[in-house]
């Protein structure tokens, strides 16, 4: 089974063309956020230099989230204005794993962390078995102190993956001392080729997404979102008043 990967999730762009298990392709973007003027390019640049086309494809795979609110709406878009157009199967994945899956088979614990602003991480907690990532935990956004402490509990080293180590692998480094490990650099950012591996998968075990009810994880509601509520309470006091 052909599929298209596409990660749009974070600013990194991420595009991957796989064969079942078999990786033929990826291009990896580390541009910033400008995924609705470069993804559908970058999806056309590989599919030619595969000599492929969508009619040749059988599944369109794509992150899910959590990440950035704009980068997700613009991937799923993307994903599903192509199974849609090309009447071709869809398969969400959500981005966590996808980051996890960068150090599968990796020892001890494996802590993919997105930098969530506000001083705060996407984050779930993993451990590599015989099948795979093992998720330990919800997926959450929480305040980096409160990660460290639910890390330290289960007392083994751990690996940390994701724009988080940037902002906050210092926090972690003094916080766990040494049982903290960062990811090397070409495994840190988000890999469209390791969603690919994830979605085939899940293709060979038949498991794919309904087009019409395939959903964006976001965690928490957006800063518009909760700035709109806040108005809306603060309203709704005036008028009692």
């Amino acid at each position: 089974m052909i599929i298209l990967s596409i990660d749009s999730s974070t600013p990194v762009a991420g595009i991957a063309v796989s064969s079942g298990r078999e990786l033929l392709g990826e291009i990896t973007l580390n541009t910033k956020n400008t995924h609705s003027e470069k993804l559908m390019p970058l999806v056309q640049q590989l599919l030619d230099e595969l000599e492929l086309t969508v009619k040749d494809l059988d599944a369109i795979a794509v992150t899910q989230g959590p990440g950035s609110f704009t980068g997700l709406r613009i991937g799923m878009a993307t994903a599903k204005g192509l199974a849609q157009g090309a009447d071709k199967q869809l398969i969400a994945v959500p981005t966590l794993d996808c980051l996890a899956e960068n150090l599968v088979h990796y020892p001890g614990i494996v802590c993919p962390i997105m930098n969530a602003q506000k001083k705060q991480v996407y984050t779930a907690i993993y451990r590599s078995g015989r099948d795979g990532m093992e998720r330990l935990s919800d997926y959450q956004a929480i305040a980096v102190e409160q990660l460290a402490e639910q890390l330290k509990a289960l007392d083994e080293d751990v690996w940390f993956v994701g724009d988080g180590v940037a902002a906050f692998g210092d926090v972690f480094a003094r916080l766990l001392g040494d049982r903290c490990r960062f990811a090397d650099g070409h495994q840190i950012l988000p890999r469209a080729g390791a969603l690919a591996m994830l979605a085939a998968r899940r293709a060979e075990q038949q498991q794919f997404d309904d087009l019409y009810q395939a959903e964006l994880i976001y965690i928490r509601k957006s800063e518009a979102e909760v700035q709109w509520e806040a108005r809306q309470a603060s309203q709704m006091k005036s008028s009692c008043v």
